[in-house]
Order: C-alpha cells, then sequence, then structure tokens
C-alpha cells in the first residue's frame, strides 16, 4: 500500500459527480488508506466492508472530536457549534451516549414516527398538486428540499412562519456550493440557529405542545433529564440528520431511477419492490460521502495496518458498500438485492435513530411521484447533472420533465 496520502479532489466536478472509480482503486490498494479529505486535514479511509463494520463497533475509535490529534478540526467549527458538537450523542461515546441516546429514544419513538405517515403522503402530495400542472420541475428544489424540511419543522414544533429561515439557515450550514466554504457565512447561520432554538426551546418549556421538542424537554429517566445544551445540540442532531440526508436520499434515488431505465420500468411494474429499492439507493450512491469519522484512542491496528493515536478513521461506507467481497455485482443498481445490508446508517451504537423516518419519507416520497408523474425523464443529460461537494452527496439540481396525469407528455 503507498504511504503517501490522496487527496480526494472534492473541488473537481468529474469527481464529485462520479467519485466510485477513484474510490474503487483505493480499496484494492488496500483496505485502509491515508487521505486528504478537506482542505489539509488527513484520515485513514477504511475502505473495505467487514473492516468497516468491525471498526463501527470498535471502542478504540471514540466518536468524540476532542479525541482528535488535529486541533484544525475543533478550531474549524463555528464557535457555537464547538459546544453542541461535544453535547450531541453522535459525538458522544458511553456512558454519556448510552444516557442520551436513552433519553431521546423515549421521545423519539417508533410509534411517533409511524404516526407520521398520513403527514408525510398529504405533505408530499401538496407538492406534487403544485408541480404536476408544469410538466416541468427541479426535484430537489421543488420537492426534495421543501418535503423533509418541512416534516423536521412540524415534528420539532417549528412555526410555519419560521421556516424559510429555519432552511436558510441549515442550508448556509451545511449545503453550500462548489466554491470553499465561507467561515464568516456558517459561523452567522450557527448563531442565528443557535439563538432560535434557544428561544424556541424556552417557548416550548413555557407552553409545551404535541411535537417533539416539547417531548424532548418533558423526557426523564430516574430523575436524569437532557439539559439546556443536550436539547439545543439535539435539536440541531435532528435537523441536519433530518433535513440534509433525506433531501440527499430522494434526490440520489430518483437520480439513480431515471439513469436506469430498467429499474425505473421494474420498480414502476412492481411497487411493492420500493422498500428494497430504498435500501438499494442507500447502499448503491448513499447520502454521506465517504463516510462516518471517528477519532482513534490509542495506537492500534485495522486489518493490519498501524493507525496512531489521535487519527481520524473515516469509515468510508460509500466505498465498502461497494466492495465486492460482500456484494454481487456491486456497481450495479439492482432493487431486488435480497441481501443488502449496507452501512449508510452506520451500525452499532451510533446506528441512525432517525433511519426509520428517513426511509419513511423515501419511500413515500419516491412512489408517489413515480406514480403521479408519468412519463418522468431527466430535462438534461446525465452527465450535466451537478452534485453538492464535500461530506454529504446529493445533485444540487434535478430538472425533470413529465407528462400530464392522462400520461399525456406537457410541452
Amino acid at each position: 500500500m503507498s504511504q503517501q496520502p490522496v487527496t480526494l479532489p472534492f473541488t473537481d466536478p468529474a469527481f464529485v459527480a462520479d467519485p466510485f472509480p477513484l474510490y474503487e482503486e483505493l480499496r484494492r490498494e488496500g483496505p485502509v488508506r491515508r487521505a486528504v479529505i478537506q482542505g489539509e486535514l488527513e484520515a485513514w479511509l477504511v475502505t473495505r466492508y467487514e473492516d468497516g463494520l468491525a471498526a463501527l463497533t470498535d471502542p478504540r475509535l471514540s466518536s468524540d472530536v476532542r479525541d482528535a490529534a488535529d486541533p484544525r478540526l475543533m478550531a474549524r467549527l463555528p464557535t457555537t457549534e464547538r459546544e453542541s458538537m461535544i453535547r450531541t450523542m453522535l459525538r458522544a461515546d458511553p456512558p454519556d451516549h448510552t444516557r442520551l441516546r436513552r433519553l431521546v429514544s423515549k421521545a423519539f419513538t417508533a410509534r411517533r414516527v409511524a404516526e407520521l405517515e398520513p403527514r408525510v403522503q398529504a405533505i408530499t402530495d401538496e407538492l406534487l398538486d403544485a408541480i404536476v400542472p408544469a410538466g416541468r420541475a427541479d426535484l430537489v428544489e421543488d420537492f426534495a428540499v421543501p418535503l423533509p424540511v418541512t416534516v423536521i419543522s412540524e415534528l420539532l414544533g417549528v412555526p410555519v412562519s419560521d421556516r424559510y429561515d429555519f432552511q436558510r439557515w441549515t442550508d448556509d450550514m451545511v449545503l453550500q456550493g462548489p466554491r470553499p466554504p465561507d467561515p464568516a457565512k456558517i459561523e452567522a447561520a450557527w448563531q442565528q440557529m443557535h439563538g432560535y432554538l434557544t428561544g424556541l426551546l424556552d417557548a416550548k418549556r413555557a407552553h409545551p405542545g404535541d411535537d417533539l421538542l416539547s417531548a424532548l424537554i418533558a423526557t426523564h429517566d430516574d430523575e436524569q433529564r437532557l439539559d439546556r445544551h443536550e436539547l439545543i445540540a439535539m435539536a440541531f442532531l435532528l435537523l441536519v440528520a433530518g433535513y440534509i440526508t433525506t433531501v440527499n436520499l430522494i434526490g440520489n434515488g430518483i437520480a439513480a431511477l431515471l439513469t436506469h431505465p430498467d429499474q425505473l420500468r421494474l420498480l414502476r411494474e412492481d411497487p411493492e419492490l420500493l422498500p428494497g429499492a430504498i435500501e438499494e439507493f442507500l447502499r448503491y450512491d448513499g447520502p454521506v460521502n465517504p463516510g462516518i469519522a471517528r477519532f482513534a484512542r490509542e495506537d492500534l491496528t485495522i486489518a493490519g495496518v498501524a493507525v496512531p493515536r489521535g487519527a481520524t478513521v473515516v469509515v468510508a461506507s460509500a466505498i465498502a458498500d461497494r466492495d465486492p467481497a460482500r456484494f454481487a455485482d456491486p456497481d450495479r443498481l439492482d432493487i431486488t438485492r435480497a441481501d443488502n445490508a449496507h452501512l449508510a446508517f452506520g451500525h452499532g451504537i451510533h446506528y441512525c435513530l432517525g433511519a426509520p423516518l428517513a426511509r419513511l419519507e423515501g419511500r413515500i416520497a419516491i412512489g408517489t411521484a413515480l406514480r403521479r408523474l408519468p412519463g418522468l425523464a431527466l430535462a438534461v443529460p446525465a452527465d450535466e447533472l451537478r452534485w453538492r461537494p464535500r461530506v454529504l452527496r446529493g445533485p444540487s439540481r434535478l430538472p425533470v420533465t413529465f407528462g400530464s396525469a392522462h400520461g399525456e407528455h406537457v410541452p
């Protein structure tokens, strides 16, 4: 294995559009590969499925960014994010993670998610009602973005009048375009969001509603509750996990179908394949790229490769989920794939708490779009699609055309 780190060229539109040839090359070179992933930040990529699965449950790998040797990882975070990042369960280790996850699970239950299904369907239909008459749309801006931002806003109890700002701040924090991130813009968005959520938290504490934020305030376990910082951090986590990744699941899934007409036809002919298709979209082109970050608590060996204490280790799910040792014909989109235990939602104690909601939204959004938009097709050549750079992968626009309700094309 080469000892020189490879740079993942996230400023190169060709790589951003299709990183998988380089990923395949890295996986062939070895199970663990040094790489520069953002600016000058170096990481050790775990490229193979079984090694990634083991790494995600290895207690020597921490989720806490304070265990990173590179001080720039903390220094580059917006000031208000630093406190939030170390108080959310996403970046906590046991026993803190155990306590936080238990408390949040009491409020964010499977029943609460299941009860959202009629509302998710209604929001989906309302968005498509506005799209259908035109015969063309941008299915990112007009559909994939407003659906999850509306769902997560309603789930957290964000008033309708505040949702535009809510979405704008989130986009500024995590969805900036191909140019290098603007630290001042990111910091301003975090400050505004932090201030907003602090005020919303106070309002919910004074006047609880039938929403998740009110339930998080009220939840307790043996007199333990989420404190003020933890509540704000959890709102941040639910916002990002419940919004951005679902935007990309919907966008990536529809883009995959429109560039694989045989799979689109198969799904139209048999809608019962949709739940399995969602899993295949997550495996084939998941919303996180290249994967999930951890930090080495001590010097250790991963798949025979020495990794130093403090190193950033990225379990590269985008690479591992196309490992031919685990998935047959992994570069082929196959919505009938039965054995599909992908790593897109992680594994172990940090397995994504919001996975059921993401699956629900993805299934309803994609299934309803296929049913209501006959003749759905890309409005531009596939190689002209543009993708978001850096760690969250999805099309930035998805221009399409489609037919009328009677199946006739609308010019």
